[in-house]
């Protein structure tokens, strides 16, 4: 476990280096550990390290992980990074701090009245199909603001910002810059844009967090 303390302190020191590279502080930009297929053993390494923002895939993995992890590290952050079905809404929201990925009007509905009828407000992204692979989930980029409004001004979600994953086997800067320009366009704060194989170039691009996993945790 060790690796792990010693892999949060390189890619911090990259992060922080790549934010300076852009005239920036390394405090503008987040790192969220992602925690997908890793056990709560590695979780706590990373928490011992001092890492206190976490992503994870899916609900019911995070289920079974981060109640025990929180009760012992209450002061993390746990942030929602794969799909989410409307079915399982109800148990995100006792889960989440930040939920990243809203993609269609009938989850943000969903969210809204669950919000509403459990007085949980967590922070939340809309994520962007930035490629439009139709293998992928996202709002398409030309729709994006038209669901930004929507989610905001009609439903009172607190949109913070947006996220997405470029297509693998292209230049992701195009993506990453479309990225940050939806969210510039519509006064939100976070870019929630590259992993461990492209964070930098996401940071040159305007990420304020980055998503890496197997770069701390080790490959799935």
């Amino acid at each position: 476990m060790s690796d792990i303390a010693a892999s949060l302190s390189t890619i911090k020191a990259r992060i922080a280096a790549a934010a300076a590279a852009s005239g920036r502080s390394p405090d503008a930009v987040a790192l969220v550990a992602v925690g997908k297929t890793h056990g709560a053993d590695a979780m706590r390494a990373a928490l011992l390290a001092g890492q206190r923002v976490f992503g994870e895939n899916r609900v019911q993995e995070a289920k079974a992980k981060w109640p025990d992890l929180r009760a012992e590290f209450p002061d993390l952050r746990l942030h929602l990074i794969g799909p989410l079905q409307t079915n399982k809404v109800r148990e995100a929201l006792a889960l989440f701090d930040v939920i990243e990925t809203v993609d269609r009007p009938k989850l943000a509905r969903v969210l809204a009245g669950e919000m509403a009828r459990a007085d949980i407000w967590p922070d939340c992204l809309i994520e962007v199909n930035i490629g439009a692979e139709p293998q992928k989930a996202g709002v398409l980029p030309d729709q994006a603001d038209r669901l930004i409004t929507f989610c905001r001004d009609e439903l009172g979600l607190r949109i913070k910002g947006v996220m997405a994953i470029p297509p693998a086997d292209r230049d992701p800067q195009p993506y990453f810059r479309q990225l940050a320009e939806i969210a510039a366009r519509n006064g939100l704060s976070v870019v929630s844009m590259g992993m461990s194989g492209d964070f930098e170039t996401a940071i040159a691009c305007g990420a304020t967090q980055v998503r890496v996993g197997s770069a701390i945790f080790g490959s799935r």
